[in-house]
């Protein structure tokens, strides 16, 4: 009886969200594939934005942690509000403000060269892949928790998850994309709060001291089980790692001005402070009420299951499948494109039609990299800093400092991007599998001796190489 009232929500679920994915209408244009011709209002900016990454990291990962350290991933995860706040500020209307760019390797191509510009190309697209597995594989762990495919097929749960999401996205682009994100935003955003009202009433009867003890608990057990330089590895992921990776670039470059990408960000940053709260809440409640063993990622999908009755259940883990969908999908259309326009198109002149066709190949081909790939993702915290590791001292620093210095240097960004992703790569690598370490321990020893030499790198290209005639 259980599963057949799963498998009745999954199907009335996934019937409506392909309603709202039709009425998205297919893109006939790239400009509408890519930037949905730039007409995104606030709302959709923001909804599309808060969607894409309260994902699986920000969700399912974050009440793990929440289990485990209490509130100490709560103001861990505030850097990533300032992070987007400081974003819509300084860095998006800038970004905006370049009225001829489909991706940050065309912003970054506009602003030192074409070499430049099919360097980031291939970094955003590896990254869109590499995020892309993580949230296949999250996906997968949801709805085989919810349908209990057979040990031998668990894989069939991630092809399911990965072949609906590209579907709409192949055909709809980056329009089709904002809505459906915008629908689970609403769906998501109501329902995971309504969750944890629930559990507080009926499994703590408001009883605030007990929620308290237990916050203070878990707070102490992570600030004595986390050593100082994971914290700071933590906090300048969290700050930097995400920042303007594709996906968000484009709700910049796709909103109908500056000042509604200016605002998206800051309200998104906004908005992350309260689910933040919200996820960490409910891991702490758990404590509870499922046994203390319970593996991180699980904790969600186990306190879900104790509080709500089965129909409960069902919708909640389909919300959660919403709201990975909402990153892949994002994910998918960013990384085709990039593919596009920053690794085809510099070497061909491509019509309307190609560059629409390329990008819908792109997708489906990104996308079975990544289902492919999901098997070899162990944890959906991992798997983002890995990611992070890479992507703040490759793009960041020849992102930034492009927008605001007068004259860049293609030296200087070839050197810079290289260099850090480079570093990062081989310090990566040797962190993990020669030393094992774990990835939160890994990350600052990665991320900030790759941004320093990538800055380093930077300066060094900026001083070598003689600015043009005329600059």
């Amino acid at each position: 009886m259980e599963t057949v009232i799963s498998v009745t929500v999954v199907i009335a679920y996934v019937i409506l969200l392909t309603f709202v994915a039709l009425r998205a209408r297919t893109a006939h244009e790239f400009e509408e594939f890519s930037l949905a011709k730039r007409s995104l209002p606030l709302a959709l900016v923001f909804g599309s934005l808060a969607a894409t990454y309260v994902g699986p990291g920000f969700s399912i990962g974050f009440v793990g942690k929440g289990f485990n350290s209490g509130y100490l991933f709560l103001a861990i995860g505030l850097a990533y509000a300032i992070q987007n706040i400081l974003v819509g500020l300084i860095v998006a209307p800038k970004l905006r403000a370049l009225k001829n760019c489909h991706t940050l390797g065309e912003a970054i191509g506009e602003k030192y060269d074409k070499k430049c510009q099919v360097i980031a190309g291939v970094i955003s697209v590896g990254l869109c892949a590499g995020f892309s597995a993580v949230m296949a594989k999250a996906g997968g762990d949801v709805l085989d928790s919810l349908l209990h495919f057979p040990k031998e097929l668990s894989w069939l749960a991630v092809v399911i998850i990965v072949g609906f999401t590209t579907l709409y996205t192949t055909f709809g682009g980056l329009r089709a994309s904002v809505i459906t994100d915008a629908f689970q935003f609403a769906a998501f955003a109501t329902l995971l709060p309504i969750t944890l009202l629930l559990t507080f009433w009926f499994n703590l009867k408001w009883d605030t001291s007990a929620f308290f003890q237990q916050a203070s608990e878990a707070t102490k057990a992570g600030l004595e089980s986390t050593s100082a330089i994971k914290i700071i590895g933590l906090v300048i992921a969290f700050l930097l790692g995400e920042m303007l990776i594709p996906p968000y670039a484009n709700r910049a470059l796709a909103s109908k001005s500056t000042k509604i990408s200016r605002n998206g960000f800051i309200l998104a940053g906004i908005f992350s402070i309260f689910w933040f709260m919200v996820m960490v809440s409910l891991g702490i409640m758990a404590r509870s009420i499922i046994p203390a063993d319970t593996a991180e990622d699980n904790v969600l999908y186990s306190l879900v299951h104790e509080v709500m009755p089965t129909s409960g259940y069902a919708l909640l883990l389909v919300v959660l499948i919403s709201v990975i969908m909402s990153s892949l999908d994002s994910l998918l259309n960013a990384g085709a494109v990039s593919f596009t326009q920053d690794i085809v198109k510099p070497f061909a002149n491509l019509s309307n039609k190609f560059s629409l066709n390329t990008g819908r190949i792109a997708t489906v081909a990104i996308a079975i990299t990544a289902a492919v790939s999901a098997l070899a993702v162990d944890n959906i915290i991992s798997g983002l800093l890995t990611c992070y590791a890479v992507w703040t001292p490759a793009i960041l620093p020849s992102l930034i400092l492009g927008l605001w210095i007068k004259n860049p240097r293609p030296l200087a960004g070839i050197l810079s991007m290289s260099v850090g992703a480079t570093i990062s790569v081989i310090l990566w690598i040797i962190f993990i599998f020669f030393l094992e370490r774990s990835a939160d321990f890994a990350l600052p020893s990665v991320i900030i001796p790759g941004l320093a030499f990538s800055v380093l790198a930077y300066f060094i290209g900026h001083l070598w190489q003689k600015p043009k005639d005329g600059q």
